[in-house]
């Protein structure tokens, strides 16, 4: 079943959770799905055409950065979608990125989709593989798709889903090309109908591998909850001071444990 104005209006958009320490409230949805990328890539295009612009917005709590949530039918299953604030990478080096990043990592969204710019791959690939190290499960919308055309610029999606190892789509999503392909995606990823194996700098390298590896058993002793400890431990490998003051600080375990939202928090069409 295709997600339509209908099906949008009889999702409890209106009855959603909120986030809270950058977590999300997931009771009333079967998934809930992150929409990253990097500004003008077409995102917000991408998270229109998903929500048939049924949408409510306000800001993350505390923080100024302004947030989207959305939701849609597919396949008889519950939907949510977060929009992600556009950054260039994860690196916590702003507000926006500190949001995103820590929406993937302790949110744990079922599936993150990483939306980049057909006619400029290259420069995208950078935030596309940070979210790989983060997640496991994850789809990469190749959008402009018809700009890469107008250019005579090819892109071999097959070989990237093969090189990334996750679901590849090309979509133009202003004139809604590739959207159900898109939502397909999302569904047999969400639902484990594919497993993604992503490509990731850790698995290559054996030096970096033995390092992460035994940071990563010590993160996990201090914090045996967290969800992604060898992300973690290649933060601190490369001296994330935003890291670092978290785990001295204990507040690494807090963010896991606040994930879930449990007050609700005014949200404004």
């Amino acid at each position: 079943m295709n997600p339509s104005p209908e099906n949008c209006a009889n999702c409890p958009v209106h009855n959603m959770g909120n986030l809270k320490k950058l977590g999300v409230d997931m009771s009333d949805y079967d998934y809930v799905i992150a929409l990253a990328g990097n500004p003008n890539t077409g995102k917000s295009t991408v998270f229109n055409n998903l929500t048939g612009l049924r949408q409510h917005t306000g800001n993350w709590p505390g923080k100024t950065v302004t947030r989207a949530e959305g939701g849609f039918i597919y396949s008889d299953k519950k939907f949510k979608i977060v929009d992600l604030p556009g950054t260039y990478s994860l690196l916590s080096t702003s507000t926006d990125e500190e949001v995103a990043r820590d929406f993937i990592l302790f949110g744990q969204p079922d599936v993150t989709v990483i939306v980049v710019d057909a006619t400029r791959i290259e420069r995208n690939l950078n935030l596309v593989l940070q979210v790989l190290e983060i997640t496991d499960r994850a789809v990469l919308c190749v959008n402009l798709i018809d700009e890469a055309r107008r250019h005579n610029i090819i892109v071999d999606i097959r070989t990237l889903g093969k090189d990334l190892g996750i679901p590849v789509v090309a979509t133009a999503a202003r004139q809604r090309e590739g959207m159900d392909e898109l939502l397909k995606s999302i569904e047999e990823v969400a639902s484990g109908k594919y497993t993604c194996n992503p490509y990731r700098l850790s698995k290559v390298n054996p030096g970096i591998r033995k390092a992460v590896e035994r940071i990563q058993n010590e993160i996990k002793e201090q914090f045996p909850d967290l969800p992604n400890p060898r992300w973690v431990a290649m933060r601190l490998l490369e001296g994330d001071q935003s890291i670092i003051d978290a785990i001295k600080s204990g507040e690494l375990g807090d963010l896991k444990a606040e994930k879930q939202i449990h007050q609700p928090e005014t949200i404004q069409n």
